[in-house]
């Protein structure tokens, strides 16, 4: 597995990945279209550093990170449970000394994740603030000494 920065052509398997994340998770909304997640991949890798770890079959997983802000980390099911999320996270934690991301509160899997990477939950919302209007958690990371 090799890292490397997203190109416009990763929209859509990278959109696929995140579209079987949301097909497996029964708790979130039905929202977005397939077509929807490409073109928010699309503008993510417009606009942000987007990271993606691929191997032989192509992109198996993604981070997408403004500055010290994690947009989005998701990894294909096939690939989970083997490091590469926190390889990804490694990565945007060697650009910054701090980041900050959301995930939604019932993201069980996710919390426990973050926080073994030395994230600190800092807030909680009741969900008004997001599209799907779940509650969620904003979680802080800072590099010993920063």
């Amino acid at each position: 597995m090799r890292l490397t920065a997203a190109k416009p052509r990763d929209a859509e398997p990278l959109a696929a990945i995140l579209a079987d994340w949301k097909d497996e998770t029964r708790w979130l909304p039905d929202l977005h279209s397939r077509e929807e997640d490409a073109g928010f991949l699309a503008r993510l890798i417009d606009t942000t550093d987007v990271i993606v770890l691929r191997n032989w079959r192509g992109a198996r997983g993604f981070l997408a990170r403004d500055d010290q802000v994690v947009h989005a980390l998701y990894i294909a099911r096939q690939t989970r449970g083997q490091g590469h999320g926190r390889r990804l996270l490694d990565a945007a934690k060697a650009q910054s000394a701090r980041l900050t991301l959301w995930t939604f509160q019932a993201n069980t899997r996710a919390r426990a994740f973050y926080a073994r990477e030395g994230f600190v939950e800092v807030e909680e919302t009741d969900g008004a603030g997001n599209d799907e209007k779940l509650p969620d958690v904003r979680l802080e990371w800072h590099r010993s000494g920063a």
